[in-house]
């Protein structure tokens, strides 16, 4: 779930999404995020781009962790085929973040005024 903290925004994974990601929560300035976008169908070229590396994923069923390619890094969490929301970020440890289109996060980020 996204969490804005002042200027910085967060996606809490929980205990077992931290496991299966390999990592611990993205954060990132909230000053840097450029655009976010739904969508859909996640399992697509457009959407994942690059390999799995360090992460969980199954095909179609679920995607956690770090998509790294030769020019960046995506973090995500792509769970069956449930729409997402690609965040892009400028000048962050990740270039986007994808992670699930949920009612809780769609109306945090209008509240901060993105069109989603």
């Amino acid at each position: 779930m996204l969490v804005i903290d002042g200027e910085r925004i967060r996606y809490d994974l929980s205990w077992i999404e931290n496991i299966g990601a390999f990592g611990r929560d993205p954060v990132a300035s909230l000053s840097n995020l450029i655009a976010v976008m739904r969508h859909e169908h996640p399992w697509t070229s457009e959407i994942l781009r690059g390999i799995r590396a360090p992460g969980t994923g199954f095909p179609f069923l679920i995607m956690l962790g770090t998509m790294r390619r030769l020019r960046g890094k995506d973090f995500c969490v792509i769970y069956r085929r449930n729409p997402v929301l690609v965040m892009t970020f400028q000048d962050e440890k990740f270039d986007r973040w994808i992670i699930p289109a949920s009612k809780e996060n769609i109306s945090l980020l209008k509240s901060r005024g993105y069109a989603v």
